[in-house]
């Protein structure tokens, strides 16, 4: 959930929307978010997604920072245009998946930006229109939440609707909203901030879910850490990484600051930069001024890397 600074708005017209339902396409496109739901509303915009292997918090940054950045630009202004920070729930989704993609969904019928439950589906800027066909949104995980109503395309919309028509008379449902806190942080980070004893688990205000739910996510967080400990403690600097993987990758530590361009030497980069970055947590500027690349490309290259799913953290554990 994200809202525009002191309720202003944060979409204009239907350019801002189009810059704004672009960038979250490229995110989709880079593995980095699946998303099952969303709304743009004047001040506020609401997102349901899965994180990828990138931590919510990066991709959220992307989106936000390049996206304030076009938009004042574009309307020649300066300064903030997001209230604090997103606000996120980490969500069961058996139990909760469905039910906040009716409600996600419904924002601009609540909201009275559209007249009608009918109007809903010729609106574009939710994910609801996608899901009926009206707008075609490739990158939405459609397919994955018509599923869970029927095995038949047909059934399944039809299933969809009756779904959406009975929640239309619902109203608000602060039981969906994940408590009144206005910061918050991504993913794990938003679990592990949250650790006050096993007497708050039930009611953390940024955990959807059941008590079970909620103390497995806990022990869940605790197994990641126990496994970051484990990682800042062997950890390599940069130059023992930069030899390691040039020994693994039987190439010279010298070809991956010298700008070679071998196969072998652009595939120990993305390497490189993969555990540099994706796995150790460590700046990719540093890693940049070391390769003498540009910032972008060494997390293009972390990227590329964790697509391919090598398995290289073995090398520093």
């Amino acid at each position: 959930m994200v809202r525009g600074l002191d309720r202003q708005l944060i979409f204009r017209d239907d350019q801002d929307r189009d810059d704004f339902v672009r960038r979250l396409a490229c995110l989709v496109e880079t593995q980095a978010l699946t998303v099952y739901a969303w709304a743009l509303l004047p001040n506020h915009l609401h997102l349901l997604v899965r994180t990828g292997a990138r931590p919510l918090s990066r991709s959220m940054r992307s989106l936000l920072t390049g996206y304030a950045g076009a938009f004042n630009r574009r309307h020649k202004r300066t300064g903030h245009l997001f209230q604090n920070r997103y606000k996120s729930i980490v969500v069961d989704e058996e139990a909760y998946l469905l039910e906040l993609v009716r409600y996600l969904h419904l924002n601009p019928l609540r909201a009275g930006v559209v007249s009608s439950f009918r109007a809903l589906a010729r609106y574009p800027w939710t994910g609801h229109s996608a899901l009926l066909g009206s707008h075609a949104r490739p990158w939405q995980a459609t397919a994955d939440v018509l599923a869970r109503f029927a095995a038949d395309v047909r059934g399944a919309l039809h299933s969809y609707l009756a779904f959406m028509a009975a929640g239309s008379r619902q109203g608000r449902r602060p039981e969906l909203q994940g408590g009144g806190l206005r910061r918050s942080v991504g993913g794990w980070e938003a679990v592990a901030a949250l650790r006050r004893g096993r007497e708050a688990y039930a009611t953390d205000e940024r955990i959807l879910g059941d008590s079970a739910f909620v103390e497995g996510l806990h022990r869940e967080v605790e197994r990641q850490e126990a496994r970051r400990a484990v990682l800042r403690r062997r950890a390599p600097d940069l130059p023992a990484l930069l030899a390691l993987v040039s020994r693994a990758a039987q190439i010279f530590p010298e070809a991956l600051t010298g700008g070679g361009r071998s196969r072998a030497v652009a595939r120990a980069r993305d390497t490189l930069a993969y555990l540099w970055i994706e796995v150790l947590g460590q700046s990719g500027r540093e890693l940049a001024r070391a390769l003498k690349l540009h910032p972008v490309s060494v997390c293009r290259a972390a990227r590329r890397e964790r697509t391919r799913g090598a398995g290289w953290e073995r090398l520093i554990l």
